[in-house]
């Protein structure tokens, strides 16, 4: 191999992403090597949980601040003729047998005890929710279709 040769090689590796080649002609051998060029990323990770924790932080503020305010209305209405029935079971809220039909019961229906106030769906299970108390309902606290928590307030009722 000449020169000319070996000029020509390294001109094609310096233009290619090649890094490494080693060549033997006649008892010739050569070995050339690169290095890959460094590049350097900035962890995306880094910026993402960043923006997280401050929307994490923004987000428990907001809590505290509902928190606050639902504790200082229940204040203002405390009344002891009052029940709150809850949610047993975790899933979705709905007021009505199916969309179409009339709602099981409305702000100012009287229920008596194991009167249907509502259905959960929980894993494609419907579960009817009666009354533990014979009242009115005074307020519906969730939204048709909301999902709902265990425990979580469903429907107020004055005894």
């Amino acid at each position: 191999m000449d020169f000319k040769g070996i000029a020509e090689l390294l001109k094609v590796m310096s233009d290619s992403k090649i890094t490494d080649l080693e060549i033997a002609e006649n008892g010739v051998s050569i070995k050339m090597k690169k290095d890959a060029e460094k590049v350097y990323i900035k962890n995306p990770q880094d910026k993402t949980v960043a923006s997280m924790d401050n929307s994490i932080e923004e987000m428990n503020i907001a809590k505290e601040d509902v928190a606050t305010e639902k504790l200082e209305n229940t204040a203002v209405e405390d009344n002891t003729d009052l029940t709150i029935m809850s949610s047993p079971i975790v899933g979705t809220f709905y007021g009505s047998p199916s969309p179409d039909k009339e709602p099981f019961v409305k702000v100012g229906s009287k229920v008596k005890k194991g009167d249907t106030l509502c259905i959960i769906e929980a894993m494609k299970l419907m579960n009817e929710v009666g009354s533990e108390v014979d009242g009115e309902i005074v307020e519906i606290m969730v939204k048709d279709g909301d999902m709902v928590e265990y425990g979580e307030p469903l429907f107020k009722i004055k005894l």
